[in-house]
């Protein structure tokens, strides 16, 4: 039985099938012209006069390897029901052909001429795209073995089948061609070769079949078999693991059985290709922490041997495993396997690239030469890679702080011409970089035009949360979403976001502090909808996720004993000042109205504050001097607020070798047109 979607027309007049007849007796498909016009009621009659000169057959072959020449042909009904039927039709002047009951093929199919060399098949099948033509070239065949079948469905899984499941059920499962190979797989399982029998339950669950049809009944059951007999090879036990996985979940009581054969096996004699088979099988198992630690160990070991030997698909497999068994304690090898995916950034799939730099992103790592690669990648190929994997890349720049004008400038001009294809989420993680890391590209008119006409036509697709972080980002390169700050500030949306996680925690409400601060402060003509006080936030510096960057404390001890040098005491200036518009400066000094410096804790007579930014590395992109979209925005603000603002940037600081330097330094940064006086 197939899915739901085949249960249609159980009164419909039988199919003719000009297609290849594939027999598995041997393993092998025959092929033959076939026609039938007979009712249901002739089909139901003939299945036992089937059986019993199938029976006949076997008999007068007396153990035999070769059938005799059969002169009949059959051809098969269909009827929406749990079983498939076939039809015996007798006619003497039709051969069928040779049929072998054995595993091994036989010289005689050969001699005959019969046997297709399975290489050949093998890259024609990958050289064909699509379903279809998968199926014209199988109907064109007089002879395929088991394996080949499997392979094409294999093939034709990768054509119609996505995260979303088949793409068109209807023409896959009620297909003439793949009905003939359901009807021999399901009839012959015993017979299958044990690559076969997994590989076509595989591709047939991938495929949506019923999983409580007879066919897929039946092939799990001769795999239980196969599998308590301990001789299934580690692909096999691989791809069969992952089969059960897809049907039942982790709670499948053969995988246990199927993970311990695995762990009987010798480590050291598996190919690379079997330990990618291996990590992809566990990573969809695991249920508990912890769990084959042991096993994922050893095999941890082993793969940091096998580094520089592994494809770009088993570094992007393994990779990819990896992220989601979250190996923390594989570092070692996580950091191998990124050094060496560097030499294969041109050949890795969009696919497999999204894998290595979600392993890039998961474990915090990063590589100059691996960025390199990819600045000369994208420029390349934006207009033509997936929207995921350029989206990755991006999150990739936007967690590592790297700053990458090719990247970003390619990425900008790909946005401004495809975003319409674009998911909201994939949308957002465009352009959120670009705020991040304070990095306006020349196309920036044309992206925010794009941005625009998007928000209006599908401003209720994007979740609340996705939406928020994309216009806040917009607001740090000085691009304001004015006309969309109603519905932000709106207590609806509000509530929309209370609702999803993770709610309106600190950051949260620091992001929508931080608007409505900035609509106030850069856009005065805006006169919508205010934020409610009661969702203001009096900091913006608070632990974790942070609007703004703590201050390094070693640098700050530095400048801290400089200006005691320059100032003649610590009263004259405070540290970590919280100041009414939610900002936290990290030094403020403040003047009288000729110039002199008054102590910290002087409120009256205040005319000029002075607030110094002593900004570490963290506050800074990591490949250039390029402040990050937070710390931006904060002396943005503090300007408009009336402080004056000095940058104490940690490369300019890290040049001075001495006191008398650094004292040098902060006058000309503090006080660059009064003459200093020494102490």
């Amino acid at each position: 039985m197939f899915c739901s979607q085949m249960y249609k027309a159980t009164s419909r007049r039988t199919l003719c099938l000009g297609m290849a007849l594939i027999n598995l007796q041997s393993f092998q498909f025959y092929s033959s012209s076939v026609r039938t016009c007979r009712s249901l009621g002739t089909l139901r009659k003939t299945l036992n006069h089937l059986s019993d000169q199938g029976r006949r057959l076997r008999s007068w072959c007396c153990g035999s390897s070769v059938f005799g020449t059969v002169l009949s042909r059959v051809r098969f009904r269909y009827v929406f029901c749990r079983n498939y039927h076939a039809e015996f039709w007798n006619q003497p002047n039709s051969i069928m052909g040779t049929v072998h009951l054995h595993r091994d093929a036989g010289n005689s199919s050969k001699s005959d001429g019969k046997w297709i060399d399975e290489q050949k098949i093998f890259m024609e099948l990958n050289s064909l795209n699509s379903s279809n033509e998968i199926f014209k070239f199988l109907s064109s065949l007089e002879v395929i073995s088991d394996t080949m079948a499997a392979a094409a469905l294999q093939r034709i899984c990768e054509f119609e089948v996505d995260d979303s499941g088949l793409k068109n059920p209807e023409a896959i499962l009620e297909n003439e061609v793949f009905r003939s190979l359901c009807f021999q797989f399901e009839h012959e399982s015993q017979k299958l070769s044990d690559t076969g029998l997994v590989t076509a339950l595989q591709a047939l669950i991938k495929l949506r079949v019923d999983p409580w049809s007879t066919l897929i009944v039946r092939l799990v059951s001769e795999s239980q078999k196969r599998l308590d007999k301990g001789q299934l090879t580690i692909r096999n036990l691989c791809i069969l693991g992952e089969s059960l996985l897809d049907l039942e979940g982790p709670g499948c009581t053969m995988l246990e059985q199927i993970v311990n054969q695995v762990q009987g096996k010798k480590l050291k004699e598996w190919t690379s290709g079997e330990i990618a088979m291996v990590y992809g099988m566990l990573q969809m198992s695991i249920t508990e922490e912890g769990q084959y630690q042991d096993l994922l160990n050893h095999m941890n070991n082993i793969t940091l041997t096998l580094a520089p030997q592994l494809s770009p698909k088993l570094i992007s497999r393994i990779l990819k495993a990896l992220v989601i068994l979250d190996q923390t304690q594989a570092i070692p090898l996580v950091i191998r396997l990124c050094k060496y995916s560097v030499r294969h950034v041109p050949q890795f799939t969009d696919d497999e690239l999204v894998n290595v730099l979600g392993a890039f992103i998961h474990f915090g790592h990063a590589d100059q030469f691996f960025t390199e690669a990819l600045e000369r990648l994208v420029p390349k190929s934006s207009f033509t890679m997936h929207p995921e994997a350029v989206s990755r890349v991006m999150q990739y720049c936007c967690r590592k702080r790297i700053r990458s004008k090719p990247i970003f400038d390619a990425v900008a001009e790909s946005f401004a011409y495809n975003a319409d294809k674009y998911t909201t989420r994939q949308i957002a993680e465009y352009i959120v970089p670009f705020g991040t890391l304070n990095y306006l590209p020349p196309s920036a008119p044309s992206v925010f035009r794009k941005l625009e006409r998007i928000l209006n036509a599908r401003f209720t697709q994007f979740q609340p949360h996705t939406l928020l972080n994309l216009l806040h980002s917009c607001t740090l390169i000085e691009r304001y979403p004015v006309n969309f700050l109603a519905k932000i500030f709106n207590p609806y949306f509000i509530q929309q976001l209370q609702a999803q996680t993770p709610g309106l925690d600190r950051f949260v409400l620091s992001q929508l502090t931080q608007l409505f601060l900035t609509v106030t402060l850069e856009c005065p003509f805006y006169e919508g909808p205010k934020l409610l006080p009661k969702y203001r936030v009096k900091s913006f510096l608070v632990p974790g996720r942070s609007l703004e960057s703590s201050v390094d404390v070693h640098f700050y001890n530095r400048v801290k004993t400089g200006l005691v040098d320059l100032l003649g005491t610590r009263m004259y200036f405070a540290s970590h000042v919280l100041t009414p518009y939610c900002y936290t400066l990290d030094v403020e000094i403040k003047l009288d109205e000729e110039g002199f410096v008054l102590p910290a804790t002087r409120y009256e007579e205040v005319h000029r504050r002075i607030a110094l930014c002593i900004d570490g590395p963290k506050r800074f992109c990591s490949n250039n001097h390029s402040l990050l979209g937070k710390e931006a925005i904060k002396q943005r603000h503090l300007q408009l607020l009336g402080y004056e603002v000095v940058q104490i940037p940690f490369f300019e600081f890290e040049t001075l070798d001495n006191s008398r330097e650094i004292v040098e330094y902060l006058h000309k940064k503090i006080f660059p047109h009064t003459y200093r006086l020494n102490w």
